[in-house]
This record gives structure tokens, sequence and C-alpha cells, in this order.
């Protein structure tokens, strides 16, 4: 499925919709550059899962555990992991596996450590089309 957003707000929307759909055991991965939105994107995934507190990204705690939605949300941003074997130091695999749901940024360089299903979210600008303008791409995998 491939959405156009014009603006944060949509971009927010799509996160909230998926949010409200999600079920325990859910594992999505958010691939794109830096500024493309992954963080409004979470934001609207977190609302959808009816928690309140402010959402921000775990660029230097690795993990952010969100517990008052209606699952769990346990919020990932490898960019500045090292190896896997500090995904492992955290205990990822009671995120991945458990009843809660899982929101991986920069996915893509933690590829051999991902469950065998997951939907990726892949985020893209298009200067051409707008500043606020993203492609995302929902994929089941």
């Amino acid at each position: 499925m491939v959405i156009e957003s014009h603006s944060r707000q949509e971009t927010y929307e799509l996160g909230r919709t998926l949010g409200q759909q999600a079920k325990a055991g859910d594992v999505y991965t958010l691939v794109g550059d830096l500024g493309v939105g992954k963080t409004v994107f979470t934001q609207g995934l977190a609302a959808g899962l009816g928690i309140t507190e402010p959402v921000s990204s775990p660029t230097f705690t690795i993990l952010q555990i969100y517990e008052e939605g209606r699952f769990p949300l346990y919020h990932f941003d490898v960019y500045r992991i090292g190896d896997v074997e500090e995904m492992e130091e955290i205990g990822y695999e009671d995120c991945f596996y458990g009843q809660g749901i899982c929101l991986i940024e920069w996915a893509n360089l933690i590829e051999e450590i991902l469950p065998e299903r997951f939907t990726e979210i892949l985020m893209e600008k298009d200067l051409a089309k707008g500043f606020d303008y993203r492609r995302i791409t929902v994929t089941e995998r």
C-alpha cells in the first residue's frame, strides 16, 4: 500500500490509524532518512494505541517503553547501535516476541534479528512535490 502524505497531520493520522488497528505482538519497522517524519508517525501510532504521554525519538536511549495504552509500545531507535549484541543486552527478544507493539526506527540496520513477519513502513521525501510531501509505503513482510 502506498500513501501520499502532504502534511505532518496526514502522517500523524496514518500512524494513528495503524495504532488503532494494531494487535498484540505486531512489529513495525520504520525506515527513512533523517527528518522524514518518523517521530510524527510514531506519535500518531502511540495515540492510536491510547498513549497520551509525550512520545519522542529514543535516539540516545535506543529503547523507550510506553505502557499506558491498549498494549505496551516498545519504541526502538537503532540508528546508533554498534552491533546486534547491543540489542541482546537490551533484551530485544522480549519486546519483538511479546504481547506489546514494537516500532523499530532504522530497522534496516538490524535486519538479521528482525522477526520473520513484520510490517515495513518506508517513508520518502520528494521535494519536487512540496516540502511536506511524503511517500509512505506500507508492506507486510
